[in-house]
């Protein structure tokens, strides 16, 4: 059983900094891709960023690009998702997923496991 758990959400001003951690445990994910979404209430799901959890290619939402880092710590099973120069329209639930195949797309129909997500509320 996949188990993805969000944590480090929280409150920041704009301009501030938040970085979000994915625990992924169940099984070896080494060749998985993971991914970060979010969603703003009363808008759809979002692409945010994507990494093959080998290492490599990353993908990044051209509204965070610059922005934000997606990264891996394989000895944690652990998943990270570093925002900096954080704006209001950032606020959002942030999920955290995983895909069998390795794929690093942006449609969440190609994640198979979903994390419960975690707040981000950026003040402005």
């Amino acid at each position: 059983q996949v188990q993805l758990v969000e944590s480090g959400g929280g409150l920041v001003q704009a301009g501030g900094s938040l970085r979000l951690s994915c625990a992924a445990s169940g099984r070896t994910f080494s060749s998985y891709g993971m991914g970060w979404f979010r969603q703003a209430p009363g808008k759809e799901r979002e692409f945010v960023a994507a990494a093959r959890w080998s290492g490599g290619t990353t993908y990044y939402a051209d509204s965070v690009k610059g922005r934000f880092t997606i990264s891996r710590d394989s000895t944690k099973n652990t998943v990270y998702l570093q925002m900096n120069s954080l704006k209001p329209e950032d606020t959002a639930v942030y999920y955290c997923a995983a895909a069998r195949s390795a794929v690093i797309g942006s449609s969440s129909n190609e994640y198979d496991y979903w994390g419960q997500g975690t707040q981000v509320t950026v003040s402005s």
